[in-house]
Formats: structure tokens, sequence, C-alpha cells
């Protein structure tokens, strides 16, 4: 429990760090942006006011799915994590839909560029890689699949960024086919993106099960003392899993020898494969 909370006070600082960071990029494309009078700058400045705030989200996110378990979550709060996830994906997907739609509907505009702006938004790309680098090494290190979902974000927004900085040179040059064009690939990556993290939550959410019952069955089975194995259920809670199941043991052992057969279980699927809520109901067989 100790390393769980020391766990998510270092993810909810990475987050804050990330944060601060988006903070001092949003404000300088809304300087380059209005400077140069650059839609495409301001937009992603825009975009860049959504990732700040996907920030303050995480960082609630984080602190409430660390909370234990009690009388309405009795499975705890890690699913927040998860969701977080989620939501994530999602606005992946909506940013890419903008990509391209922006890319299609894009009207041809006379923007300015010198290289003190140049400079300042080659400043803001570096920033995103060297934040991207960070934090996936922090989500490595935590094994966070939030910080995997928020690295790969802004890994979406170094493409993004990169875009805009190529589709703003360009029209400045008369070259505005070839900013679509990148536009559209980049969404299409961000589309590829999204459907990686959808992967990674969406069987949590929706109760998949985390390992397969005929392996459970199988291994259960085997221990002595155990009739039959029914009911086999599990689900991942963050990034550990819950068991349930029913076995039935021989009717005229005594309630000391079917508790002994279920703690031999239960330490079988937690050396296994690593289990935090084990729960084992023994019921006598009855003949056919």
């Amino acid at each position: 429990m100790k390393h769980s909370t020391q766990r998510d006070k270092q993810v909810r600082r990475v987050i804050l760090i990330e944060g601060s960071a988006n903070l001092l990029v949003l404000i300088l494309k809304t300087i380059v942006g209005l400077s140069t009078g650059s839609m495409a700058i301001l937009a992603d400045a825009v975009h860049s006011l959504t990732d700040l705030t996907n920030n303050v989200i995480a960082w609630f996110v984080i602190h409430f799915s660390s909370l234990p378990a009690d009388r309405e979550h009795p499975y705890g709060h890690r699913k927040f994590e998860t969701l977080a996830v989620f939501v994530l994906a999602s606005i992946l997907v909506v940013l890419a839909f903008e990509l391209i739609l922006n890319a299609v509907r894009k009207e041809e505009t006379e923007v300015a560029t010198s290289g003190i702006e140049l400079a300042i938004m080659l400043g803001v790309l570096v920033i995103n890689i060297l934040i991207t680098i960070w934090q996936h090494r922090w989500a490595k290190r935590l094994d966070s699949d939030i910080l995997r979902a928020d690295a790969t974000h802004t890994f979406a927004d170094v493409l993004i960024t990169s875009v805009v900085i190529g589709g703003w040179q360009l029209s400045a040059m008369g070259y505005a086919w070839v900013d679509r064009l990148c536009a559209i690939g980049v969404a299409l990556l961000v589309f590829y993106l999204a459907y990686n993290l959808f992967r990674r939550a969406v069987p949590v959410l929706i109760d998949q099960y985390a390992i397969d019952p005929q392996e459970l069955s199988n291994i259960i089975g085997n221990v002595h003392g155990v009739k039959n194995v029914y009911r086999i259920r599990s689900r991942w809670i963050g990034k550990t899993c819950a068991i349930d199941l029913v076995i039935s043991v021989d009717p005229a052992l005594s309630t000391e020898e079917s508790h002994d057969i279920a703690d031999k279980i239960e330490s079988i699927i937690e050396r296994r494969f690593d289990a935090s809520d084990i729960s084992i109901h023994v019921e006598p067989e009855t003949s056919q």
C-alpha cells in the first residue's frame, strides 16, 4: 500500500511538471500566432490549452484512483486511471478529425514569418520532444498507463507542431497544398496512436477476463482435494487483477481441511498471476 501511494505521488508530480511545460508552450504559441497572423499556430495554441486541461484532469484522476476501497467502490478506484486513458484516446480521435477537417477546409491566407518566431516555434518543438522522452521513461519506471497515454498525446503534439511549423513556412512561400497533405498524414498517425490506447483501455472497462478461465481451471483442478471448479471470473483492477471462483471438495472433509485447500489455491494463484484480490467459495461435491 505504501509503495502504491508513493507511486501515485510520483505520477502526480510528473503530470504537474508536464502541465507547467504545457502552460509555457501555450503562452509561446499564442504570442507567435498573434504576431504572425497564422491561424494554424493559433489553433495549435488552442490545442495546447486542451493539453493543459488534460493535465489538470489527469492529476485529479490519479488522486481519486489512489483512494482505498469503500462501500460504493468495493474493488477500489483504480479504474479511474483506465477511464482517463480512454478519455485521452477519445481526445486524440477528435484531434485527428479536426486535423483532417482543417486540411480540407483551410482557406489560403497570407501569413508573416521571421527568424525570431521560427526560433520560438522550434523551441516549442524541442520542449515537447524532451517532455515526451522524459514522460515515457517515467511511465515505464512507474508502470503507469495514464503516463503512457499522456506521453503518446505529447508525441502527437510533436507531430502536430511539426506540421504547423512546416505548413506555416510553406504557406508563406505559397505552397499551401503541401501543408494539407502533411496534416492528413499526421491525422492518420494520430488515429493509429488512439487505436492502441483504446486496445489497452476498453478490455479493462468492459471487464474482459484478466486470466483465461480454462488456464485457471487446469491449474486449480490439479490441486489435491479439488473435485471440480465452477464459475471462474477475473477482471483487471488497475495493474492487478481480481479473481473469484467456486470449487467443490469431498463433503466428508472438515471445515479446516476445506479451508486449507482454499489457502493452497490462493497461494498458487498469487505466485502465478500476481493477483491482489482472490475470493474462493468452497462447496461440498454433490453426487449427480
